[in-house]
């Protein structure tokens, strides 16, 4: 028997778990880099005597090609979770688990399972917020999000809409600065949403955040940089935008890499083509490729 107290498979009645924890419903995302790296220290190391990476890899459908180059990797293990979630946006925290106790390593649900339920429960105290209700019940708006930019109807009755939302953290604004002066005040003449300039303070961040990028733009930018890899709200912003339903998630989010980076680039964005900026050669088209991005209907 495993030895994690609460259920991991996806049914719908947990009333029966000491934790009352749904992971079936728990999306992967909820797993912070932290629980990641745990897990590798275990399942990394090759084991002659139990199951490691490359048997979880397994079970969770890569073939025998990918994983033989995910060897090479300093992680296996994140790159595979990384992966395995760009693959199937839908895979959840209960499914990993499923899977890690088919390879018979109860010993790292054990050792593993207070981190695990610790990232489930900070996963639902940003999931409850007043975004949630207005999701299930689409005719109620909250006061709240009925006037959350600068040009807003305060009566909720035409709500700002843009082209593309930008996920950057405060050490690129530089960029993002040129960003607004290439597409907004040249022929291309299109709408961005800049959080720290159209977004009006004294609003709830998480709840705020989910209804600009999931309902009031077309598109998101990530700007990629190194300062990127260590925000908590960058990390957040394109996770949420990577775990919508699959009839949101066709809305395009593109990587913008403008300067040379020192870490590693972000395995849950390398299925997606990036519009790099930092090669001389590229510069030329770069804009109007961006712009023309975005201005896709």
């Amino acid at each position: 028997h495993s030895p994690f107290p609460i259920r991991t498979c996806p049914s719908p009645d947990m009333s029966a778990c000491g934790d009352s924890l749904d992971l079936g419903s728990i999306p992967l995302a909820a797993l912070n880099q932290t629980a990641r790296k745990r897990l590798g220290l275990y399942l990394n190391p090759t084991n002659a005597v139990a199951s490691d990476w490359m048997t979880v890899a397994e079970l969770m459908g890569f073939t025998y090609l990918e994983i033989r180059n995910y060897k090479g990797c300093p992680s296996p293990t994140a790159r595979i979770l990384d992966d395995w979630e760009a693959k199937c946006p839908d895979v959840t925290v209960g499914k990993l688990l499923s899977v890690i106790e088919s390879a018979e390593r109860h010993d790292v649900i054990s050792d593993l399972k207070h981190l695990i339920e610790e990232n489930c429960r900070e996963h639902l105290k940003k999931q409850d917020s007043p975004i949630q209700v207005a999701e299930v019940h689409s005719s109620i708006k909250t006061p709240e999000c009925h006037s959350i930019t600068v040009n807003d109807d305060p009566r909720g009755e035409s709500p700002e809409t843009f082209d593309a939302f930008i996920c950057y953290c405060h050490s690129d604004f530089h960029f993002v600065n040129e960003m607004i002066l290439q597409l907004e005040q040249t022929d291309h003449r299109l709408k961005l949403c800049v959080f720290d300039r159209d977004v009006l303070p004294g609003t709830c961040v998480w709840s705020i955040t989910t209804e600009l990028i999931e309902k009031r733009c077309k598109r998101m930018v990530v700007v990629v940089s190194d300062d990127y890899l260590d925000s908590e709200a960058c990390d957040f912003q394109t996770k949420f935008a990577l775990s919508l339903s699959p009839g949101a998630r066709s809305k395009r989010l593109i990587p913008v890499v403008y300067k040379p980076m020192e870490k590693k680039f972000p395995s849950i964005l390398r299925f997606l083509t990036v519009c790099e900026y930092n090669k001389p050669f590229s510069k030329t088209w770069f804009w109007p490729r961006l712009a023309k991005a975005l201005s896709l209907p």
